[in-house]
C-alpha cells in the first residue's frame, strides 16, 4: 500500500522514511508492524489523503470482511467501503 501511494505521487519515500522511523524511535515498546501502520496512517492524514473517520470505517469494514470471509477464500472489501 505504501510504495502504490508513492507511486501515485502522493508523498515521497523521504517523507515515508521519516514518517517511519518518527514512529519508530516514538514508540519502540510497539512492533515494528504497528508502528508501520501507525505511520502509514499519520501520513495519510497529514497528507489529507484520507481522514481518521475514514480510516475508522474502513477498519471497520475490512474487520467485518474478515470475520465474514469463509476459510481459504479471499477476503473482498465491499467497493461502498473505500476511501475517496
Amino acid at each position: 500500500m505504501v510504495v502504490k501511494l508513492h507511486e501515485g505521487g502522493l508523498f515521497t519515500w523521504a517523507e515515508w522514511a521519516e514518517t517511519l522511523g518518527a514512529e519508530l524511535a516514538a514508540n519502540r515498546d510497539r512492533g515494528y508492524y504497528d508502528n508501520w501502520l501507525a505511520a502509514l496512517e499519520r501520513l495519510v492524514t497529514a497528507k489529507d489523503i484520507a481522514g481518521t473517520a475514514e480510516l475508522g470505517a474502513l477498519k471497520d469494514a475490512w474487520r467485518d470482511a474478515y470475520i465474514h470471509t469463509p476459510h481459504g477464500q479471499p477476503v473482498r472489501l465491499d467497493r461502498g467501503a473505500q476511501i475517496r
